[in-house]
């Protein structure tokens, strides 16, 4: 029973290098998903998961090395949460170095018009594009003023507004139905 606690509990490689391990890991995951682009962190297809899946997967035995202690294993957890936690706060203070690490937005859509370069920057294709448009209940990019491709891999999506004759046609199309409503009301209750 000592041995199997003896086990679980103890590290089998120093504590020094149980922090080192993960910080070098972060490190360079957080520089190459910034060299590959925003595309990793949107997850848009099923080829985009298994990468990440995989990637952490193979990572795995880099943070732990040869241990599979508990200790070792929490170790290396909470040296990847601290770590994140100082880089957040660190680049919240710091905003352009933010900005030059995380990168800039990419405009997708702009009058409902798709701009492929941008696209094709981004390593998109249009129907990846339009199933994203389609999630957010869009079926045609003519009906959206601007996408963007945030940083963090997230879209935000604006939608078009109709021009204002086009908008006073259709709030007077509902007026007149109403009055309809109105009258057909009307009418039914006189008889």
């Amino acid at each position: 029973m000592c041995h199997l606690s003896s086990e679980i509990f103890t590290p089998a490689i120093p504590i020094g290098e149980k922090i080192l391990r993960p910080v070098i890991v972060y490190v360079f995951l957080v520089l190459f998903l910034r060299i590959f682009g925003k595309r990793e962190l949107a997850q848009l297809n099923p080829f985009d998961l298994v990468v990440l899946l995989c990637l952490s997967n193979t990572v795995q035995n880099a943070i732990i090395g040869p241990d599979n202690s508990v200790t070792g294993g929490l170790t290396g957890a909470f040296t990847l949460m601290a770590l994140n936690y100082l880089v957040v706060r660190f680049l919240f203070r710091h905003r352009r170095l933010d900005q030059v690490l995380e990168g800039a937005p990419t405009v997708l859509i702009e009058h409902g018009k798709i701009q492929r370069q941008a696209l094709a920057k981004e390593l998109l294709t249009e129907s990846e594009l339009r199933a994203v448009l389609h999630r957010q209940g869009f079926s045609h990019p003519e009906e959206i003023e601007r996408c963007v491709l945030e940083p963090g891999g997230s879209f935000s999506i604006e939608a078009r507004q109709p021009p204002a004759p086009e908008r006073r046609h259709r709030e007077l199309i509902e007026r007149l139905d109403r009055l309809a409503g109105e009258l057909a009301a009307l009418r039914g209750s006189l008889r």
